[in-house]
């Protein structure tokens, strides 16, 4: 749930009136809105006093705790500061993660959120509450981040984590417009996760987006069919392998199967490809028999053909090591073990 700027103010102000109020010694004397300096304005500011002192805090508001907004807090509250040598700068958002607020501690700069943490230390005073969740999410963003378009670009990026891209040249090896690149852009730049030079763009923290992209896929997504077979896993992958190139049908193995030739560390007995067309010419082929339960091959009719981006073929097609990652961290039966056999062999070393 985002806030619009004009009530966010008003919950940050009740807000610092909440945490300073706990504090049996500290009185909250006065809220003065829009204050002005020499070259900057701060959204208020708050006069408060303890042990017969009065100190004023500056305090800036932003509707997005991301690193890139925190850090125009940042200058704005410091801009503020210079100017009166005895105060203190607060940065409040709905929510600010702990790679912010150890952002804003490196410039003595306290947090508050409106999640419930903060992080206030001036003088001899020290206030302190961590661990509560984000209770304005925007899932939006995140939906919009990993959507099957822009999951295209976060590919590119991913499987060519050293390269650097211009913004057509992106939009053209992922397939999508330019404007789909523009927001990708965006959302890396508001975590701070990507970097712009001379020679274009690149990833900054892979692992990052790695992460959280994890945490937000599942493999169903696609369209799954599940069969049982007789044959040992290799002869129904060889098998499948041979009818969709004869048949001209795109294909490429992942999950146990894609991971058993990228990584020698893991095994796993279940036949699992991704297959643009299944029909009953193919089920006949190999002689799968359809099953609610206990089957040992799965097929995959992909919800964006963005998933055979990177797809290595030696013999035989395979979906790249970050859709291997994807498709097994959440998966039941070892399949978290075989993700992290597949980063720490293949993926961690490339970056």
């Amino acid at each position: 749930m985002k806030i619009r700027k004009d009530k966010i103010e008003k919950l940050a102000q009740d807000t610092v009136h909440k945490v300073f109020g706990i504090i049996p010694f500290i009185n909250l004397i006065e809220i003065e809105s829009r204050v002005f300096n020499n070259s900057d304005t701060v959204d208020f500011s708050v006069t408060i006093e303890y042990k017969g002192v009065q100190k004023k805090i500056a305090v800036e508001v932003k509707t997005n705790g991301e690193p890139r907004y925190a850090r125009m807090a940042i200058q704005q509250l410091i801009s503020r500061i210079n100017d009166e040598k005895s105060s203190y700068g607060i940065f409040i958002a709905p929510y600010i993660s702990q790679e912010t607020a150890d952002l804003c501690r490196k410039s003595s700069i306290g947090t508050i959120d409106l999640s419930g943490n903060c992080y206030l230390l001036f003088d001899s005073i020290l206030i302190m509450n961590s661990g509560n969740p984000n209770k304005y999410a925007v899932k939006r963003d995140i939906r919009s981040l990993y959507s099957p378009k822009a999951s295209r670009v976060l590919r590119v990026f991913l499987v060519n984590p050293k390269k650097s891209w211009k913004m057509q040249e992106l939009a053209n090896e992922a397939g999508v417009s330019l404007g789909q690149v523009a927001n990708v852009k965006k959302l890396l730049a508001d975590r701070e996760w990507i970097s712009e030079t001379v020679s274009g763009l690149m990833l900054s923290r892979p692992s990052d987006i790695l992460l959280e992209w994890s945490e937000n896929y599942s493999y169903e997504k696609n369209e799954i069919y599940d069969y049982y077979s007789l044959k040992q896993p290799p002869d129904v992958e060889n098998e499948l392998v041979s009818f969709c190139e004869n048949n001209n049908i795109e294909y490429a193995l992942t999950g146990f199967s894609g991971a058993n030739r990228t990584a020698p560390l893991v095994r796993g007995q279940r036949v699992m490809a991704y297959v643009s067309i299944i029909n009953e010419d193919l089920e006949k082929a190999l002689n799968l028999k359809k099953v609610a339960s206990g089957a040992n091959v799965s097929l995959f009719v992909p919800y964006d053909e963005g998933v055979y981006y990177g797809s290595m073929k030696n013999n035989i097609r395979v979906v790249s090591p970050i859709q291997l990652y994807l498709d097994l961290k959440n998966y039941k039966g070892r399949g978290e073990e075989a993700a992290e056999t597949i980063w720490n062999q293949v993926i961690a070393k490339s970056w």
